[in-house]
């Protein structure tokens, strides 16, 4: 049985990744079908509409998206397409799976954390409210309700994935209501996990400690700025945004992206590293049962990259976007 997937087309390097990941997935036998919608700064250009009404239809009908990097445009009267679709579809989990490959090298090894960031709440939702014309205020938003199902789904995934230990970031040591309920919620959740080990950081102190012994976190759970922050910061600990994709899980709908932007001033060179949204695609795989097609996707792209020989330059190589894709297919 195929299953359909809805996939977004982007701005920048957007449209290449898919054109390519497309076809890792078809080398691959990836039992999908697919509807496929441009959206982004490009589209609202040609059309007057950053997301088509169609393409929301078909994310409503298929519940699964593969969507590459959106540029939304700067300015006032545009929001965030990514805040815009988490909101929406209350896509409240966003997991980023941070780990080292041997074949770039970096200052740090055997980097293996998971950072679930939740996705619909806190600052980063945008809400703020001008108060005078010397003044705005930013409002964070924490409720009960979305801090217990990300702080449990962090734990779930630890005990089904054989992880040991689950930190939870925050700043309830000067933010005591809002981080502090977050904080607490965190600990009553972890009694129901005696297996697990829970502990906590300030999220001032957690940036030091990454950088400093990343090897002591494992599963990370915390709100959405927070998340945001760190994720990148994980990033570069394993060789940069083009090796980080990301999930965004919800109760009825789930989206898949890198975590990477569009990077448009590289569109159209053939310098675009596919890997991370390649990866994302693989957890999309893995959501919908077929996780034996994603090994081997990861199988393959693992010998690709240990190989050398056909590595994109964000990771010192030569190789073009094409060549990489093909050593992959290769592979496969």
């Amino acid at each position: 049985m195929k299953h359909t997937v809805t996939v977004f087309r982007g701005d920048g390097i957007g449209p290449e990744l898919v054109d390519n990941v497309l076809k890792i997935l078809e080398a691959a036998k990836a039992p999908l079908e697919y509807e496929i919608y441009n959206v982004g700064e490009d589209e609202w250009k040609r059309n007057g509409a950053l997301i088509p009404d169609e393409a929301y239809a078909s994310f409503e009908r298929t519940k699964v998206l593969l969507k590459s990097p959106i540029t939304t445009p700067v300015g006032k009267g545009f929001r965030s397409l990514n805040v815009t679709l988490r909101g929406k579809y209350d896509l409240y989990a966003n997991i980023r799976p941070v780990k080292s490959n041997d074949a770039v090298k970096t200052p740090f090894k055997n980097v293996d954390i998971v950072i679930f960031r939740e996705n619909t709440e806190g600052l980063y939702v945008g809400k703020e409210e001008q108060i005078d014309e010397n003044t705005v205020h930013a409002i964070k938003i924490v409720t009960k309700k979305a801090s217990e199902r990300i702080i449990r789904d962090a734990f779930e995934y630890a005990k089904k994935n054989g992880r040991k230990k689950v930190t939870c970031v925050h700043k309830a040591n000067i933010l005591k209501m809002s981080d502090g309920m977050f904080l607490a919620i965190f600990r009553e959740v972890a009694k129901d996990y005696p297996e697990i080990e829970a502990d906590d950081k300030i999220i001032d102190n957690t940036c030091m400690q990454l950088v400093m012994n990343p090897n002591q976190f494992d599963v990370m759970v915390m709100q959405n700025l927070y998340g945001d922050i760190l994720s990148d910061l994980c990033s570069g600990l394993i060789g940069g945004l083009g090796l980080v994709p990301s999930s965004n899980i919800g109760s009825d709908y789930a989206m898949f992206e890198a975590v990477h932007g569009s990077a448009p001033d590289i569109a159209g060179k053939h310098l675009a590293n596919p890997t991370a949204f390649l990866w994302s695609a693989c957890m999309m795989l893995e959501y919908l049962g077929e996780n034996e097609t994603a090994s081997r996707i990861r199988k393959a792209v693992d010998e690709v990259l240990a190989e050398g020989k056909h590595l994109t330059r964000d990771l010192h190589g030569e190789a073009s976007t094409e060549e990489y894709v093909d050593a992959v297919i290769a592979r496969l």
